[in-house]
């Protein structure tokens, strides 16, 4: 028995708002919606597409987002174009903790989840 790979996280934001939510993660961050099974649509929020993984935005209110260190990392090719992106969108970009063999970055997105892009500059 073990866990094979990872299928989806699930980040969330207020109730009402998933209109928002869809502007900044399929327009500015260029990820695409997917279709969520019948059975939950009732259920507000939506799927995306992030690689082979996916990321389920779903909905909740009281919740602080900005207090938190829970976030999603995603895995980019240029992080320079990524940070210039972002600050055309009017996102502050956090500089993040270094670790070796990647640069990174970190910002909170409109709801105030936190989310890490990466970039790997060592095979």
């Amino acid at each position: 028995m073990k866990i094979l790979d990872l299928h989806h996280a699930q980040i969330t934001v207020p109730k009402g708002m998933e209109k928002q939510a869809r502007r900044f993660y399929c327009g500015v961050l260029g990820l695409p919606e997917i279709e969520k099974p019948a059975s939950l649509q009732g259920r507000g929020g939506f799927w995306l597409r992030a690689g082979e993984k996916e990321v389920h935005v779903g909905t909740e209110d009281g919740v602080d987002r900005s207090k938190t260190k829970a976030h999603l990392a995603y895995l980019v090719d240029d992080l320079s174009a990524w940070r210039k992106c972002l600050q055309e969108n009017g996102v502050q970009v956090l500089e993040s903790v270094p670790i070796p063999g990647y640069e990174r970055l970190e910002f909170r997105d409109p709801f105030g989840n936190r989310v890490e892009l990466i970039q790997q500059t060592k095979p």
